[in-house]
């Protein structure tokens, strides 16, 4: 199985819309998945305004499309 990556990277104000989480709640989040290996956190300012870069790591991606496939085992009961 392939899993397609859309986007090299994500920033905060677009994962926060797209999850629907708080603010505290991303950042925890984040905090783990970066601890782990899973993702690079890149901060920088555009302009005056701090951004925030979240990119998949190749581990974080393997790890993933495991997870993917776990699911789709439990959902056909193989």
């Amino acid at each position: 199985m392939s899993i397609l990556v859309v986007n090299e990277y994500a920033d905060f104000k677009t994962l926060k819309e797209l999850l629907g989480v708080t603010d505290g709640n991303l950042a925890s989040h984040s905090k783990a998945l970066e601890k782990v290996g899973f993702i690079i956190v890149e901060k920088q300012f555009i302009g005056r305004k701090p951004n925030t870069k979240y990119i998949a790591t190749q581990l974080g991606k393997d790890e993933f499309r495991k997870h993917v496939e776990a699911l789709e085992k439990l959902i056909k009961g193989n």
